[in-house]
């Protein structure tokens, strides 16, 4: 096909985006449908796989009218990690998905233990996806037996288009049932949640070919090849070019993450790092990962009646300039609304302010909710660099990358430069993109361009000594917010 477009889909926790994309890496359009997610008990996460499926039918009806929607030649996935789409032997889905920031299965996470935490380059935690296997078992036995096949939330959508149940390294990473290192699943974990391997997905690499579209509803034109494609974060790293060894990136959207590219697999679990496969062969990454980021400052926006977040940031720089360090005792916030992983790996830890007083403003709220975000990444940081990843220069993506001010915050707090990018809030859709040219043996070029730098961010020196005073009264917050969860 002459001019071939790839179709980049990117299922988010909050949002399915889909973007039509040709080989200069030119975005031709854009849609984007809104999800929701059930909490039907206090911990609990879930949307119905049968949601994710008509946004995709919904996004890519938008797409269909424009020129390009002719010319797919091939699809890349992305989508939320950690998630379980359980599947009967019918692929007729048989509970809830049950997603990435559940709780539920603390005390299944906690008896698999820490004993192939190197193999598959992370701890147990309730958050990945094997632990809540065996919460299934102990919990909803009859679901359990049915199970003939677990997904991934975006390998559910290769299932719709294809009839295939595959996936790839990097998804398969963040469930704890792969071998990290030899890129494999790793029977001894699988069979300790009560699985086989013959429930799990054959394996392929992100930028391979993975099936064909077989669904007839969608107009696309006949033979299109759908990639691997990967999960959210090691997409949208390759959407942005942190593709090598040493590339770095801070991802700010619902939850916060710290992600490092390495060319081994380098974990350290015990700091509740997670080592996983890249969307790219013969790489991996390791990640500090935060379980809310600008999620939290969404939350203090609603509880200060403010009408959105542009208008508390504008408080915030009216009340503290970016240029001018805060007061020693100004509040602090502690951004663990919902639970923590790195370094602190505990589900049950829950946010706080301390410091406030009569004269305390949605300003300063709004501030402590940024700093104690940044807090929480400094801490992400430090647990990457334990593992032996290099941490130099990152970029800043997601929606929180949008506020100029937290981009500052971030730089002056971590002591790196921090860097925005042109066309990032895509970054998923375009990594999946690309790899999906990929999967038809194009598209080399586009993988090493990366994209064009926004804003530069350098750290203020003469905030330093103030921010790190606050960085360790900050530290010193956590025994107390432990001890308020203690023999609950």
């Amino acid at each position: 096909m002459s001019n071939p477009v790839s179709l980049g889909i990117d299922l988010g926790t909050s949002e399915l985006k889909a973007i039509l994309m040709d080989l200069d890496g030119t975005v031709l359009a854009h849609a984007g449908v809104r999800l929701s997610v059930s909490r039907r008990h206090g911990g609990w996460s879930e949307q119905a796989p049968q949601d994710w499926w008509q946004a995709c039918l919904q996004a890519l009806e938008q797409l269909r009218c424009h020129e390009g929607f002719a010319r797919v030649a091939c699809i890349g996935l992305s989508g939320q990690m950690h998630g379980a789409v359980l599947l009967g032997d019918d692929n007729r889905v048989l509970y809830p998905a049950i997603l990435w920031d559940d709780s539920r299965a603390i005390d299944e996470a906690e008896q698999l233990g820490p004993g192939f935490a190197v193999i598959t380059g992370s701890l147990p935690m309730a958050g990945l996806t094997a632990p809540k296997l065996l919460w299934l078992q102990r919990h909803e036995p009859e679901v359990f037996k049915a199970i003939d096949c677990v997904l991934s939330p975006k390998d559910y959508l290769r299932l719709r288009l294809s009839g295939e149940r595959i996936s790839e390294m990097s998804d398969a990473a963040g469930t704890l049932w792969l071998d990290v290192a030899q890129r494999e699943w790793f029977s001894p974990m699988v069979r300790a949640t009560g699985l086989t391997p013959e429930q799990l997905p054959r394996l392929v690499e992100g930028g391979a070919g993975s099936a064909v579209v077989t669904a007839t509803e969608l107009g696309l034109p006949p033979g299109v090849v759908i990639a691997g494609g990967g999960g959210d974060n090691p997409v949208a790293a390759v959407g942005i070019g942190a593709i090598n060894a040493g590339d770095a990136f801070i991802t700010l959207g619902t939850s916060a993450a710290l992600v490092a590219i390495t060319d081994h697999a380098a974990g350290n679990p015990a700091s509740a790092v997670h080592s996983f496969c890249h969307a790219l062969p013969q790489r991996w990454y390791t990640m500090g990962a935060m379980l809310a980021g600008a999620s939290c400052l969404r939350w203090v926006t609603r509880l200060t009646g403010t009408v959105d977040e542009q208008a508390l940031l504008d408080q915030v720089q009216a009340q503290w300039p970016i240029e001018r360090a805060v007061p020693l005792d100004a509040p602090l916030f502690l951004p663990y609304l919902a639970g923590e992983r790195t370094p602190h790996n505990d589900p049950l830890l829950r946010g706080g302010f301390m410091n406030l007083g009569h004269d305390c403003t949605p300003a300063m709220l709004g501030y402590a909710v940024m700093e104690g975000v940044g807090f929480g990444l400094l801490d992400a940081l430090h647990a990457v660099q334990s593992a032996g990843a290099p941490v130099g220069p990152c970029a800043l993506v997601g929606g929180g990358a949008r506020s100029e001010y937290w981009a500052q915050l971030l730089a002056n707090i971590l002591q790196r430069e921090i860097f925005t990018l042109q066309g990032s809030e895509l970054s998923a859709c375009i990594g999946a993109a690309k790899l999906g040219f990929l999967a038809i043996g194009q598209g080399d070029e586009l993988l090493r361009a990366g994209m064009p730098v926004k804003t530069r961010y350098t750290p203020d020196l003469a905030q330093q000594q103030v921010l790190e005073a606050r960085y360790r009264k900050f530290q010193g917050l956590l025994v107390a917010a432990k001890a308020l969860h203690g023999g609950l």
